[in-house]
């Protein structure tokens, strides 16, 4: 579990987490759920304000502006006035473009909050209470980048996976990245591929050719 939760904020966090393909909603089973929620939380503490000039160990640094924390900061309010609990962190600093990593829990379904995306240092945690649940929940969304299912049974993890409605989809690894990998998502997260053979597709024109014989 532990390393789940440090694969999960890992993946939230980098680059202070304004990534297209940093995970958005992390889903847990509800019989190990406080827990992890309670060694994301841990990881989140952990991390202190650095300079990103000089970059160091667990530490967070500036988003890419002012106006990109305010708004994430006008975000998590609206998040926890909407219901939802807001375990740590939160804290858009007075000057500068920081915005203290955050862990956010118990996201009403349905709310607007739910449908958004939090572009910035903020894991959102779910508890389901089993597979269907899981995927429901995950495939509930507008967008459908990219995913990721963790478990130390890889089978079930796989057939997890296969229904994932996501353009890209990962087992027990938050992305892969290579020049032989397509990478592309679905629903708002866009159409067609690049890398790979299939990006070659976006840049040539195909003609029928048909032999009556």
């Amino acid at each position: 579990m532990k390393k789940a939760a440090a694969k999960a904020w890992e993946k939230r966090i980098e680059n202070v987490g304004q990534t297209c393909t940093s995970n958005k909603r992390i889903i847990v089973m509800s019989d190990i759920y406080e827990e992890f929620v309670e060694e994301m939380v841990r990881i989140a503490e952990s991390f202190t304000k650095g300079n990103p000039m000089e970059p160091g160990e667990n530490e967070y640094y500036p988003m890419s502006s002012r106006q990109a924390a305010e708004n994430l900061d006008e975000q998590v309010q609206r998040a926890v006035a909407a219901g939802a609990n807001l375990r740590t962190g939160g804290e858009l600093h007075e000057n500068g473009a920081y915005f203290t990593p955050a862990v956010l829990t118990d996201v009403p379904v349905g709310s607007d909050s739910y449908y958004e995306e939090f572009f910035g240092p903020v894991a959102e945690i779910y508890s389901v209470d089993s597979e269907q649940e899981a995927i429901e929940l995950a495939n509930n969304s507008n967008y459908g980048l990219g995913g990721a299912v963790f478990s130390q049974d890889e089978e079930r993890a796989k057939k997890v996976a296969e229904k994932i409605d996501t353009g890209m989809i990962h087992v027990n690894l938050g992305q892969a990245s290579s020049p032989a990998l397509p990478f592309g998502g679905i629903k708002n997260s866009g159409f067609g591929r690049e890398l790979s053979t299939l990006a070659m597709d976006e840049f040539v024109n195909k003609q029928t050719f048909y032999v009556n014989d």
